[in-house]
C-alpha cells in the first residue's frame, strides 16, 4: 500500500461504516514501523490490511477491509496471510476483531484476550464539568511522564502515535496529577463520523471519570465514541449513567506469545481498534 492508495482505503472504510480519516491511514504508511497491502481487482482496490510495529513486544494488525462485493471470495484470507508472511519474524501479532472478522482470525491461529465494546454519546449542551479541579490540559512538557507511564500500561512504546493524537486534537489531551505524580491522562482525535476518545489511562476509576468528563465539556452537541473493556463493568455502568449507549463489540486477539500484557486495570479506553 502506498500513499496514493489512501483515497481507495477511505472508500473501503466508508463502505464499512468505519470512522477513519486520511490522517489515520497516513500514520500507517508514513511511519517507519508501519505499512500495509491492498488487493486489486480489474484495476480497483477492493481490499486492504495495515500493520504497525510497537517494537519488540508486538505488532498491531488492522484496517482489514474487503469491498462488500468481494467478500466471501477468500480475498480477506489472502490479505491477512500476506501480512502475516511479511511479519513472520514477529513474536506476537495482536488485533481487535469485529464480529465479522473474528471467525477468519480464529481459523488462522489467533486466540482471544478480552472483550471490548464501543460506547457512543451525543454530548448534551449542558454537560457538567468534572468534580475535581485536578484535571489540567496536557502540555508537551508532560510528554515524558505520560509516555513513560503509557509504555508500562500498554506494554510497548507508542509515543509517536500519542504525539500525533496531541497534534490533531490538543483540546482532548488532559492529565491528572496527585502529589506531583501522574495519576492519569487521556487523548482524543477527530473522526469521519464522530470524535474518538482514547486512550484513557488512569490509576483509579475516579481519575478516569474526571478525564472523560473534561473531554466531554469541550464536545457539547457533538457525537463522541469511546472503546472500553467490557470486563470493567463498574466503568461501563458509569458510562451508561453518563448517557453513553453501549454499541458494537470487538474482541482483542493475538497470535504468538503475548509476553507483554501491560497493566489492563489502568486501561479505561483503548486508542481505537485500528491502533490498539
Amino acid at each position: 500500500m502506498h500513499l496514493g492508495d489512501i483515497p481507495a482505503g477511505l472508500r473501503l472504510s466508508c463502505l464499512s461504516g468505519w470512522n477513519q480519516l486520511e490522517s489515520d491511514w497516513r500514520f500507517f504508511l508514513e511511519s517507519p514501523e508501519g505499512g500495509g497491502y491492498v488487493a486489486e481487482q480489474d484495476g480497483e482496490v477492493v481490499g486492504s490490511v495495515t500493520f504497525l510495529r510497537y517494537g519488540q513486544p508486538f505488532t498491531w494488525l488492522s484496517m482489514m477491509l474487503v469491498h462488500p462485493d468481494a467478500r466471501r471470495t477468500g480475498l480477506g484470507t489472502r490479505l491477512i496471510e500476506t501480512a502475516l508472511d511479511a511479519l513472520s519474524a514477529e513474536d506476537c501479532i495482536r488485533l481487535d476483531a469485529t464480529p465479522l472478522g473474528e471467525p477468519l482470525y480464529r481459523r488462522i491461529g489467533f486466540t482471544a484476550e478480552c472483550e471490548l465494546a464501543r460506547a457512543r454519546l451525543t454530548v448534551p449542551p449542558n454537560y457538567l464539568r468534572p468534580s475535581s479541579d485536578a484535571v489540567c490540559g496536557m502540555q508537551p512538557t508532560d510528554f515524558g511522564d505520560v509516555f513513560a507511564l503509557d509504555s508500562l500500561v500498554f506494554a510497548a512504546d507508542r509515543s509517536k502515535l500519542l504525539a500525533s493524537f496531541y497534534q490533531l486534537a490538543p483540546s482532548l489531551a488532559w492529565t491528572v496529577r496527585r502529589s506531583d505524580s501522574l495519576a492519569g491522562y487521556c487523548f482524543g482525535r477527530p473522526g469521519r463520523l464522530y470524535g474518538q476518545l482514547g486512550p484513557v489511562v488512569a490509576r483509579s476509576m475516579a481519575v478516569a471519570r474526571d478525564l472523560v468528563a473534561m473531554c466531554l465539556t469541550g464536545l457539547r452537541g457533538e457525537i463522541v465514541a469511546i472503546d472500553v473493556p467490557k470486563a470493567a463493568t463498574e466503568w461501563t455502568e458509569w458510562l451508561e449513567s453518563a448517557g453513553f449507549n453501549i454499541e458494537r463489540p470487538f474482541l482483542r486477539m493475538h497470535r504468538g506469545h503475548n509476553g507483554s500484557p501491560g497493566i489492563p486495570q489502568f486501561q479505561f479506553a483503548i486508542s481505537g481498534p485500528e491502533f490498539g
